[in-house]
């Protein structure tokens, strides 16, 4: 099991303070709502995240068919297998799609942002992750991006920055509704399960490509 340094807990903080100061009124999709149990504040000002504004603007514009792939020797188009991957799994059921996304990413291996970017927080787009590995919000992003690509809907996802009280470090899943739960696909786990059977997982705040949550014990 791998521990992430990139996610850090004084960037939290401060997001944390920012959506106490300008709380947004505004639905949140009924399928992830009280995600791991807790109360959730929804934000419209994505500014607070430009890590995450970053990667949606990269994703557009580096996550492109690479070519032909059909070289043997140092063939790397690891992009297009990606697609191709995709591809071959648009038909299947949708707890099928979700779980084998789920298994195609964490076959990658982890890697920290210091040894890959020469930096302590860096969000990789699935173009870099692909290529480089990554770290526990690189495999939500791909995953994320994964199921957008097969047609899952925006509203129906997020990628959660929470903290592991097993191991007392932040980290980051996807989590995706269905069939009235809410599944989570994490780097740790080659099963998809629900957020009930989670027990150590406190969420800080989640975001998919409209809006971001706070999330707060269920007493607040």
């Amino acid at each position: 099991m791998h521990r992430s340094r990139s996610l850090s807990m004084l960037a939290i903080l401060i997001l944390m303070v920012l959506a106490w100061l300008n709380p947004t009124a505004a639905p949140c999709a009924a399928g992830l709502q009280h995600l791991f149990g807790s109360k959730e504040m929804i934000q419209a000002d994505m500014s607070n995240l430009p890590q995450w504004l970053s990667v949606m603007e990269r994703h557009l514009i580096h996550d492109a068919a690479e070519g032909d792939c059909t070289e043997t020797l140092f063939n790397r188009c690891h992009l297009q297998r990606w697609l191709d991957f995709l591809a071959s799994i648009k038909t299947l059921p949708t707890r099928e799609q979700i779980d084998k996304v789920n298994t195609y990413a964490n076959t990658k291996s982890y890697v920290l942002d210091l040894d890959n970017y020469g930096v302590e927080d860096y969000w990789a787009v699935a173009r870099e992750f692909l290529y480089n590995d990554g770290d526990c919000e690189d495999y939500a992003i791909t995953k994320f991006f994964s199921l957008r690509w097969l047609g899952f809907a925006n509203d129906d996802m997020r990628i959660v920055i929470l903290q592991d009280t097993n191991l007392r470090i932040p980290h980051a899943v996807l989590a995706v509704g269905l069939d009235n739960d809410i599944l989570i696909m994490d780097n740790q786990s080659q099963e998809v399960l629900s957020h009930l059977r989670i027990a150590h997982y406190v969420p800080l705040y989640s975001v998919n490509e409209q809006n971001w949550w706070l999330h707060l014990p269920p007493f607040f």
